[in-house]
């Protein structure tokens, strides 16, 4: 009996668990691999058991009596037809829902759903949520055995907390392991730079060792002043490219000391244009957005960066929010302190710019977009999460009648959003120097995952609110749309450029409209934007 009551299934939680699953299967912003289709319905099994079980205990308990073995064997039969039919109507719907969203995005289309890596992803994630739900179930019934019913819940509660704790702990330390081994060191296959314009080149006090993975693949990266020139067709410079590293210094002040340290060497304040970049978690920046501003100005640019951790953006983010921040302040404030002492007719134009979570904290920098447009000659901020409190104000500040995805504020006049290519041409009223402009997509999950997604339905999904490339079948449902949506935040950058977290065919055209360029012809631009389309973009982690 004690076997068969630790995996025996309640029916009501059975019930309300395969409900979940089949709303779980609904589309969202993205396609999902079956996977990762599978982790969602697994988690949402999970969810809608623990709800349908209390819900049949409530009711049995005061409403229905004990059913018979008889009973309970015409249920399960029941269920497990049930179950079939439920199976085959929501999977031939599934792959109908998941075509649509990828004709949307422009995905090729699947003809069936990858039935083994679904239910994998399912019943292990079912699984092990409800082996870890019985088990503190147990625990707690056991502790209430014998210290009693106050002073065991008490106890019971206390110990939940403190596993939950260690168990949240041991996560960190694994994650944090792995990610100091992946992104700590740079890639045994890049060089370090001979050039004396970048970081760990020649008379750099920055050490190549100490840049990381990311740090050393954008010092050693970029175009050469060869190849803007080839491309262009207008003479160019060597790029400048500043990165300074965890392993350079122990905190992000002494970081960005150095980071100012190396600008003043690389002759950076000479240059025309010198964009103050906040990395994502990982101390990653994004080639298209980099490589872009250095065509468009022909080389006459420096970009300085200062990594403030090796993790993911969304580890960074949950376990230290306010890392991206710090990094982003102390750099600009250093940055900005050195610049500010030069002549304001002899010194670069200072941009601010930010992807994802560098977005977030290189907007955090600035109390409100008077002291941003003050303090810098523009912004460019790439899929911004909704974290920032400036992105928060400046949507919910917007105009009567413009969507969330593409919002419009005073008409254009200081701020503006673009999705793609033509979006700059929408607004013909004037749009004052200096810009500020945000890279925004209908479906780019990393902009819309909320925690009141759990509970609250999301304006950008209204009817009048939707963007063109949200699928119409896609509907708030509680708790379930937060799921989805967090799967969606993995799969951001799988899609092509015009949607999700893939941003490459406008970033040429927004660094040009905050920066200007060198003079490139119509066939040069066309010729850049064709190439920077063309990158495949890495995974940030």
């Amino acid at each position: 009996m004690t076997a068969r009551r630790w995996w025996h299934l309640d029916p009501g939680g059975v019930l309300v668990g395969l409900v979940v699953v089949a709303l779980s299967l609904t589309p969202s912003l993205l396609p999902r691999p079956a996977l990762l289709q599978g982790v969602l319905s697994g988690a949402s099994f999970a969810i809608g058991y623990a709800l349908g079980a209390f819900v049949w205990w409530f009711v049995r308990s005061r409403f229905v009596r004990t059913p018979s073995p008889r009973g309970r064997r015409f249920f399960w039969v029941g269920m497990l037809v049930l179950s079939v039919v439920v199976i085959v109507v929501v999977g031939v719907l599934a792959v109908r829902w998941q075509n649509e969203v990828r004709a949307l995005v422009e995905v090729e289309p699947i003809d069936a759903v990858a039935v083994g890596a679904f239910l994998l992803g399912a019943l292990l994630t079912a699984a092990l949520l409800l082996v870890i739900g019985r088990g503190v179930r147990r625990m707690t019934a056991h502790l209430v055995r014998l210290a009693g019913r106050a002073v065991g819940g008490l106890v019971a509660s206390a110990v939940v907390a403190a596993s939950l704790l260690l168990f949240g702990m041991g996560v960190v330390a694994a994650i944090d392991a792995v990610y100091a081994d992946r992104n700590g060191a740079p890639d045994a296959d890049l060089v370090e730079p001979a050039s004396a314009v970048r970081s760990a080149g020649p008379d750099s006090v920055v050490d190549w060792e100490g840049l990381g993975r990311h740090g050393a693949a954008f010092i050693a990266g970029g175009p050469s002043a060869a190849e803007i020139e080839r491309l262009t067709g207008v003479e160019a410079r060597e790029p400048v490219r500043v990165y300074v590293g965890i392993g350079n210094a122990a905190t992000v002040d002494e970081r960005a000391a150095l980071a100012v340290d190396e600008l003043r060497r690389t002759g950076a304040f000479d240059r025309e244009l010198l964009v103050v970049a906040t990395t994502t978690g990982s101390g990653w920046l994004e080639d298209q957005a980099v490589d872009a501003v250095e065509y468009l100005h022909a080389g006459d640019t420096a970009i300085v960066a200062v990594q403030y951790a090796y993790t993911p953006s969304w580890v960074s983010f949950l376990f230290d929010p306010d890392a991206p921040v710090a990094a982003a302040r102390a750099t600009f404030e250093a940055v900005h302190a050195e610049w500010s002492r030069l002549p304001a007719d002899d010194r670069p134009r200072l941009v601010t710019y930010g992807l994802s979570l560098g977005a977030h904290g290189a907007q955090e920098v600035f109390a409100d977009l008077d002291e941003l447009r003050d303090r810098t000659d523009g912004a460019l901020f790439v899929g911004s999460p909704p974290s920032a409190d400036l992105w928060r104000e400046l949507q919910s500040a917007r105009d009567a009648g413009s969507p969330a995805w593409q919002p419009v504020l005073d008409g254009g006049e200081r701020v503006r959003w673009i999705s793609r290519p033509g979006d700059l041409e929408r607004l013909t009223g004037p749009w004052d120097e200096p810009r500020v402009l945000y890279l925004q997509h209908a479906t780019d999950p990393i902009t819309w995952l909320t925690a009141d997604l759990l509970w609250s339905e999301p304006e950008w999904l209204r009817d009048e609110q939707r963007g063109p490339d949200v699928s119409p079948s896609m509907r708030w449902i509680p708790v379930v749309t937060g799921l989805q949506v967090t799967i969606d935040m993995l799969m951001g950058q799988s899609v092509p450029a015009r949607h999700g977290h893939n941003f490459g065919d406008v970033v040429v055209d927004g660094w040009r409209a905050v920066t200007g360029d060198a003079g490139l012809a119509p066939a040069a631009l066309d010729a850049l934007r064709a190439e920077i389309e063309s990158y495949a973009l890495d995974d940030e982690d």
